[in-house]
C-alpha cells in the first residue's frame, strides 16, 4: 500500500511539472502586445524607430523589439528570402518582391508611417547654405565645373545612395570624389571636418542626434535645395514637407511578413495610431496622419477667487 502511494504521488508530481511548464509555454506565446521579434531597420532612419520601441516596450511591458540595422540591400535581400520578417524601409517593394511573396502564399502587411528627408548638409565654414539640386546630379553624372570637391555617403548599399542614383540616371556612382562610410554619424563626423564636402544622411540623425554627436551637429549646415523645376529653395523641414515643396522626401514604410498577428502586427500598428504619429511628430518628420488635439471648452470664464 506504501508502494502503490509512492507511485501515485510520483505520477502526481509529473503531472503537475507538466501542466505548470505548459502554462509557461502558453505564458510566453507571442501576441501583438507580448513576446519578442527582432525587426531589421533601415540604418538611415534609425532614430526614429529607437525612439518608437521605447515607448511601445515601456506601455507594454511583456514585449521586447530587438532592432537589427542594416543598409537597404542587406535589409531587402534578408526579407524576400525571408531571414527577416518584418523589416522598416524607405521604400516600398516593388512589383517584381510582391509576386515573389505571393508565390510563396505570403501575403505583406505595408504600413506607411511617416515622411522623411534626405538632408544635404555641408561644413559650418561654407557661407553659402543653398544648392541646386542639379548641381549634385551634374556630380553624379560625372560632369565637370560643379563647384563641388566631394559627396559624402553612409553606406554604398543605403537607401540613400540608391535614391540619389535613380535620381541622377545612373547606374554606378562616380570613381573620384565620393566618399562612403558605415554609418550616418560618420558622415556627419567627416563633414564637420572637411571644408568643401556634401555630405547626404537621413534629417534623423540630425534632428535628434546622439548626446555624442551633438557639438558635431552644431558644426554642419543643414542646406536648402532648389528642385530641378523650382526657382526657390526649400529646407528639410516638416513645413516643407507637408507642402510637398522640399524635392528630396521620401515615404518611410513598416513592411510585415510573418503571416499571423503577431507582435510585428502591434507594433506596426501602434505606430501608425495616435502615441505613434505624435512621437513621428516630434522627431521632425512628417506623419502620415496628424494626431488630434482635444481642446476643453467652457461656457464661461473661471475667475482667480471661484
Amino acid at each position: 500500500m506504501l508502494k502503490y502511494s509512492k507511485i501515485v504521488g510520483v505520477v502526481l508530481l509529473v503531472f503537475l511539472f507538466a501542466m505548470c511548464n505548459q502554462k509557461s509555454k502558453n505564458d510566453t506565446k507571442e501576441t501583438i502586445l507580448k513576446g519578442s521579434i527582432d525587426i531589421t531597420v533601415d540604418e538611415t532612419v534609425k532614430p526614429i524607430i529607437d525612439d518608437q520601441i521605447a515607448v511601445f516596450e515601456g506601455t507594454y511591458y511583456e514585449a521586447k523589439i530587438t532592432v537589427k540595422p542594416k543598409s537597404e540591400a542587406e535589409l531587402i535581400n534578408d526579407l524576400v528570402n525571408q531571414k527577416a520578417k518584418v523589416v522598416v524601409t524607405a521604400r516600398n517593394l516593388t512589383k517584381e518582391e510582391v509576386q515573389r511573396f505571393e508565390k510563396n502564399n505570403i501575403n505583406p502587411r505595408i504600413t506607411p508611417f511617416a515622411k522623411d528627408a534626405i538632408a544635404l548638409i555641408s561644413n559650418k565654414s561654407n557661407n553659402d547654405t543653398l544648392i541646386a539640386l542639379k548641381t549634385v546630379i551634374d556630380f553624379m553624372q560625372g560632369k565637370p565645373n560643379t563647384g563641388i570637391k566631394g559627396l559624402v555617403f553612409d553606406n554604398p548599399n543605403s537607401s540613400t545612395v540608391r535614391y540619389m542614383k535613380e535620381l541622377a540616371k545612373v547606374k554606378d556612382l562616380p570613381t573620384q570624389g565620393v566618399f562612403s562610410f558605415k554609418t550616418n554619424d560618420e558622415v556627419i563626423k567627416f563633414v564637420s571636418e572637411n571644408d568643401g564636402m556634401i555630405g547626404v544622411v537621413g534629417v534623423n540623425w540630425l534632428v535628434q542626434p546622439s548626446p555624442n554627436m551633438v557639438d558635431v551637429v552644431k558644426k554642419i549646415n543643414v542646406l536648402s535645395v532648389k528642385g530641378l523645376n523650382d526657382n526657390k529653395y526649400y529646407s528639410p523641414t516638416q513645413n516643407d514637407l507637408a507642402e510637398v515643396k522640399y524635392p528630396l522626401a521620401r515615404d518611410l514604410f513598416i513592411i510585415n511578413c510573418q503571416g499571423y498577428s503577431g507582435l510585428g502586427t502591434g507594433f506596426a500598428s501602434f505606430v501608425a495610431g495616435e502615441i505613434g504619429q505624435r512621437i513621428v511628430l516630434k522627431s521632425g518628420l512628417l506623419p502620415v496622419r496628424t494626431p488630434g488635439r482635444k481642446l476643453q471648452i467652457r461656457n464661461e470664464i473661471l475667475k482667480n477667487n471661484e
